[in-house]
């Protein structure tokens, strides 16, 4: 299958600026292009809605094409317009150190031998007279009004400032500074940069009197139609000090059935004709959520790595599933203490008290009626209202107290 075949089957294609996606993706007489994704760090972690771009960049590298990353140290200070509201001006420290992370998040999602560049570098050095004589004469006013996001502001009663009105300059000079210096000829972005990556196309035509590409993928959204994007208030962080391993893996395991099949093609790496095969089993016994498993698997596999994920794998089996029976290490009680509430109770005391102090009953007449009803079980046992907790019951060092099966504590040995 060719690239293009792939990127259209997996739903990563949504504009381009050639006659064909082939000749961006399959150029003819075997020749490599160089891509690069600009990346200003509006937040110290890439998220869910742009982990999209990065897995299509997987498949292009994997192509065999060479891909740049650009961490926007400059343009970040700036800010890319809005539609409603300019970006508050961030500090230049404080810009320098989200780019560390993510240049960091980036090298595991797509290699350490992807070049990670900073405009900064180059954008910090220009001298103002060249750049408006040299840039800004192939750029008129009238072509920049008409871009969404400056005409939605041009009609606010707020409108736009001259410093992010200039934005589409700059991204556009890092697209030709990329092809001077790294025979960069494609850029790539979600949609909404459309108008900015073609900025830096037409730069290149005009200047150099050579074509080069955009390619965009379309924004991801869930199943109501609302974008992961942080702006929405819904971002899961791929930083696990912002959204844990486990928070990661059950975002995906509880995504609806009627996203689940574009979730597998562009978050994973799972093959198209695997894919096809799981979702035949999905819809023959939809209660076992086969298809929300794989994904959960396979994208916190890409993210976290494939022991992390087995980790967060086994926690969500022992506290919502049938029990883990295994031994449960250090790292596995970290994420279990992290994932679920906890409580510290002593050894003799009376289950019907531990519920009510874990908040799984709120009186003791509620919780002897859930014992007495079979509704509570520990590490997987049922329990009545006469049962005391023993040692043995903390035999993998913690243990676990249910009633139904989505209401859980963790109980921690004093």
């Amino acid at each position: 299958m060719s690239l293009a075949d792939t990127l259209r089957a997996r739903g990563f294609v949504y504009q381009f600026s050639s006659e064909t996606l082939e000749e961006i993706t399959d150029p003819s007489a075997g020749k490599r292009r160089t891509f690069y994704l600009g990346v200003d760090p509006t937040a110290d972690s890439i998220h869910a809605g742009n982990l999209a771009v990065y897995m299509m960049l997987r498949h292009i590298k994997a192509a065999g094409h060479s891909v740049i990353l650009l961490i926007g140290g400059g343009t970040g200070m700036i800010g890319d317009p809005k539609p409603d509201v300019e970006r508050p001006l961030t500090p230049p420290e404080e810009v320098a150190a989200r780019a560390a992370k993510i240049s960091a998040q980036v090298s595991r999602l797509i290699g350490s031998d992807v070049p990670v560049v900073n405009n900064y570098d180059w954008l910090s050095k220009l001298d103002l007279i060249g750049f408006l004589r040299d840039i800004g004469k192939h750029f008129t006013v009238n072509s920049l009004m008409k871009k969404d996001a400056i005409a939605k502001r041009l009609e606010s009663e707020e409108g736009i400032t001259y410093t992010e009105f200039a934005y589409p300059l700059l991204q556009g000079y890092d697209f030709w500074h990329l092809f001077k210096t790294h025979g960069c000829d494609v850029q790539v972005s979600g949609s909404d940069q459309w108008g900015n990556i073609m900025a830096g196309v037409e730069l290149i035509r005009r200047k150099e009197n050579v074509s080069a590409y955009a390619l965009t993928i379309p924004l991801i959204t869930d199943a109501s139609g609302k974008k992961f994007g942080k702006s929405e208030g819904n971002a899961v962080w791929l930083d696990p000090e912002k959204t844990s391993v486990y928070g990661f893996y059950q975002f995906w395991l509880n995504q609806d059935d009627a996203s689940v099949e574009q979730y597998l093609k562009i978050f994973t790496d799972i093959s198209l004709d695997e894919i096809a095969s799981i979702m035949v089993a999905h819809q023959e016994n939809p209660g076992a959520r086969t298809a929300q498993r794989e994904l959960a698997r396979a994208a916190t596999a890409v993210v976290h790595g494939t022991e992390e994920s087995a980790r967060a794998e086994r926690v969500s089996e022992y506290l919502f599933g049938s029990g883990w029976q295994g031994a449960v290490d250090a790292d596995m009680q970290q994420m279990i203490a992290t994932a679920a509430p906890t409580h510290t109770p002593a050894v003799g005391e009376s289950l019907a008290d531990v519920l009510v102090a874990s908040g799984l009953a709120s009186s003791k007449r509620e919780a002897r009626e859930f014992l007495s009803s079979g509704a509570v079980t520990l590490n997987g046992e049922k329990v009545d209202e006469t049962r005391v907790l023993q040692d043995v019951d903390f035999a993998a060092s913690i243990a676990l107290l249910k009633r139904g099966k989505r209401n859980v504590c963790v109980l921690l040995k004093v």
